[in-house]
């Protein structure tokens, strides 16, 4: 077992996110985006500001659905792209290193839509014989995305403003998964995050009987750079730590209670052990 367990790591080859992906869009609204800019560009990444430019009628519309808006912005510029894109939230914080991690799908796969870099509510539905792993994430704070699972995404824009509404919340982003998987099209889940969600509390959450924050449950490596809500609070580094231990106890939690790897899941599977080795292993991890 646990020659098992040391195998289901991902091999670090030459298969790095900076090889095979070039470009990388933040959207963002007002929030400042020097110091990702500077750590994406570093990484070898060609960066693009997405800021959205409030209009008139933007003075109704819901935040979550502004902030669809301007993912669908980035969408349009994705489709025009031969490569996938990495698409992050102006709040989200990489780790040191980030363009050197591995690319979480085959890079010569053809149908593959999005595969998440930052994860919230995860579930894992199959890994293949190489350790790439099939699964479903809420959150739309960093991701890859394909030319071809763009397209389908602004389809999701449409239907979401026709069957919810502009003014309405909605949580379109845990729609994602089921939409492209309805288009034959497969999600990937990182071994471990990529980075974490640094924003502040978001009340439209709570407001609609959500959680009001998430953080990343198990992460790479070292934040390149301190979170939001370190910084805007007195006792920042304390609060960070308390913050990081939250989540990872909630990663342990939803691991053990079976939300993270259903047992169903287990016994309908070909390769079992290799699903709880990913499953346990991602959590072997001792720095907050």
């Amino acid at each position: 077992m646990l020659n098992t367990l040391i195998n289901a790591q991902p091999k670090l080859s030459n298969n790095f996110l900076i090889t095979h992906i070039h470009k990388a869009f933040i959207i963002a609204a007002k929030e400042p985006t020097q110091q990702l800019e500077t750590v994406l560009t570093q990484e070898g990444f060609k960066c693009e500001v997405l800021r959205q430019n409030k209009q008139p009628e933007f003075h109704n519309f819901s935040r979550s659905y502004l902030c669809l808006l301007n993912h669908c912005r980035a969408w349009k510029q994705a489709i025009q792209e031969d490569k996938p894109v990495i698409i992050v939230e102006a709040d989200f914080v990489p780790v040191v290193g980030f363009g050197q991690l591995p690319l979480p799908f085959q890079p010569l796969q053809s149908d593959v839509g999005i595969s998440w870099l930052y994860t919230c509510a995860p579930q894992m539905y199959n890994i293949s014989v190489d350790g790439y792993v099939e699964g479903f994430s809420t959150s739309a704070v960093a991701y890859i995305v394909t030319p071809q699972g763009a397209g389908y995404l602004i389809e999701l824009a449409a239907k979401i403003r026709e069957n919810v509404g502009a003014t309405n919340y909605s949580t379109w982003d845990s729609n994602i998964d089921s939409f492209l998987r309805q288009k034959k099209l497969k999600n990937y889940l990182p071994w471990r995050n990529y980075g974490e969600h640094g924003g502040l509390p978001n009340p439209e959450h709570q407001q609609n009987k959500l959680s009001k924050t998430h953080r990343a449950d198990t992460l790479y490596g070292q934040l390149a750079f301190q979170p939001l809500y370190a910084v805007d609070k007195q006792g920042g580094k304390l609060n960070f730590f308390k913050v990081r231990l939250q989540a990872r106890l909630k990663g342990l939690a939803r691991l053990v209670t079976g939300r993270f790897l259903r047992p169903k899941l287990i016994k309908l599977s070909k390769r079992p052990i290799k699903l709880i080795s990913f499953a346990v292993l991602r959590q072997f991890y001792l720095p907050i």
